[in-house]
């Protein structure tokens, strides 16, 4: 077992694995690696009781459990039991603690680490509870339609704050989605979670493959340099969804995402395409764009060239989202999409930061 007080953040390898417990892994992991709780058992010297299993994602299981010493319910994040994942582990406890340890008053919306464990080879990260994700959220009160544009804004606001905090503590989460959203039994409340994935800034390797596809921004899809524009565009995408109930940009493949980016927004200026390392992968030689497409009849992918992409998806078509408006709540859905259009510019530099996003109208109402 290790304790808070026992860690220095600045150095991961005083994680120790317990050699003593090896004999127990087959008996409670399966056949992946995850742990296998059971209601009712006990972790950590009897101080967690299992109530439940909240989900499962591919790094880890989380659950349900009571802390019999603060007599309140925790979830607790058990980490796959092998040597990637635990590595992976190290970074995320760091990251996690330095997030709630700037955060003493927990008033930046990042889901607060309590604390962590180590048991039978599985590390065990202790948060404080929350009700469910913004993607269960949606299934539940916005299916195919969304939510109401005055939540949209109190959740923009908070999600905000938790991307500011994240950039002031120099951290890029590399995954935001709604399912990596947390919402309180009120649904007043949200909180950024799941730091699995989440980096340091400047310790970050080129890959077409980070960030869940969906909510992948041009820059890592192209093979740029990538740093806080890649949360924040992931931060519009949810907004998007949260507010029409339908993913913005659903594409099959990175090559249908930039297909559906352009759609949007226009060419992909080059100047970017010029700098990005895998543009030979999606462009020609001329910088006009290659989609892979699959023939109706051949059933096999085929190439087809467009020279000057056009923006035909209209970011006011959010105007048209929902019946029975009134005036500020008209307002508001044109303030959503000027931000939006500020969130998805293609070029990251150019791109919208998050202490702006904070004073957008749609953010910041105007004191009266």
């Amino acid at each position: 077992m290790f304790d808070a007080d026992m860690f220095d953040e600045t150095s991961p390898s005083h994680f120790k694995r317990n050699a003593g417990v090896k004999g127990f892994v087959d008996n409670w992991d399966d056949a992946d690696g995850y742990y296998r709780a059971r209601v009712g058992e006990v972790l950590d010297n009897d101080r967690y009781e299992v109530t439940g299993e909240v989900g499962r994602g591919v790094f880890s299981t989380v659950l349900r459990a009571t802390d019999r010493e603060g007599m309140r319910e925790v979830a607790i994040k058990a980490i796959r039991a092998n040597d990637v994942m635990y590595k992976a582990a190290q970074t995320e406890v760091v990251i996690c603690k330095k997030l709630s340890g700037a955060d003493p008053e927990n008033k930046r919306h990042c889901v607060k680490l309590l604390r962590y464990f180590e048991f039978r080879e599985h590390v065990f990260m202790v948060f404080e509870p929350m009700s469910m994700n913004l993607r269960e959220v949606l299934k539940k009160y916005g299916r195919n339609v969304g939510l109401s544009v005055l939540a949209v804004q109190k959740f923009a606001k908070q999600m905000l704050v938790a991307l500011k905090h994240l950039k002031n503590c120099g951290v890029l989460h590399a995954d935001i989605k709604p399912d990596n959203i947390l919402v309180n039994d009120k649904h007043n409340l949200v909180k950024v979670c799941d730091f699995g994935s989440a980096m340091f800034d400047g310790q970050n390797e080129i890959t077409p493959y980070l960030v869940s596809r969906f909510y992948r921004p041009p820059e890592v899809v192209l093979g740029l340099e990538y740093s806080f524009p890649m949360d924040l565009w992931a931060i519009g995408c949810c907004l998007w969804e949260l507010f029409t109930g339908r993913i913005a940009f659903p594409g099959k493949s990175n090559n249908e995402m930039l297909k559906l980016f352009m759609d949007m927004k226009g060419a992909i200026p080059k100047k970017i395409l010029k700098k990005a390392l895998f543009t030979d992968k999606h462009f020609d030689d001329n910088y006009n764009f290659s989609l892979m497409e699959e023939d109706p009849v051949s059933k096999t992918m085929i190439r087809r060239i467009i020279s000057n992409p056009k923006p035909g998806k209209d970011l006011d078509l959010l105007a048209s989202h929902g019946k029975g408006l009134d005036d500020h709540e008209r307002l508001k859905v044109a303030q959503l999409a000027d931000l939006l259009n500020k969130m998805f510019d293609l070029d990251p530099e150019k791109r919208i930061k998050v202490s702006e996003a904070l004073q957008h109208p749609f953010v910041k109402e105007p004191k009266n």
